[in-house]
């Protein structure tokens, strides 16, 4: 059975590169409790069916985040597109 999540937080690997790179990602759990995952985990787990992430940004605009793949051949995370601007899971607050 598939979990499915708000990505409600990131953490990123250098704040100052341009690639913004992350590093975690993180949300609330209904219970209230924070929960956070590292980057290959959260990918693991989209590629193995356990989680279905999505973030909301604006309010009520649920977009799905995917696993993709860089020139270079390293998996991340991005959200579907969209048309917004920015990239929707980069522009989240970071994560305590």
């Amino acid at each position: 059975m598939t979990i499915t999540a708000r990505i409600r937080c990131i953490n990123k690997t250098d704040r100052q590169s341009a690639w913004e790179r992350i590093s975690n990602v993180g949300g609330t759990n209904p219970d209230g409790n924070r929960w956070k995952l590292t980057l290959a985990r959260a990918i693991q787990g989209v590629e193995s069916g356990e989680y279905a992430f999505y973030v909301e940004r604006p309010a009520g605009d649920r977009v799905n985040v995917i696993v993709a793949v860089s020139a270079a051949g390293n998996k991340y995370l991005k959200t579907e597109a969209d048309g917004d601007q920015p990239n929707n899971l980069l522009s989240l607050p970071e994560c305590p």
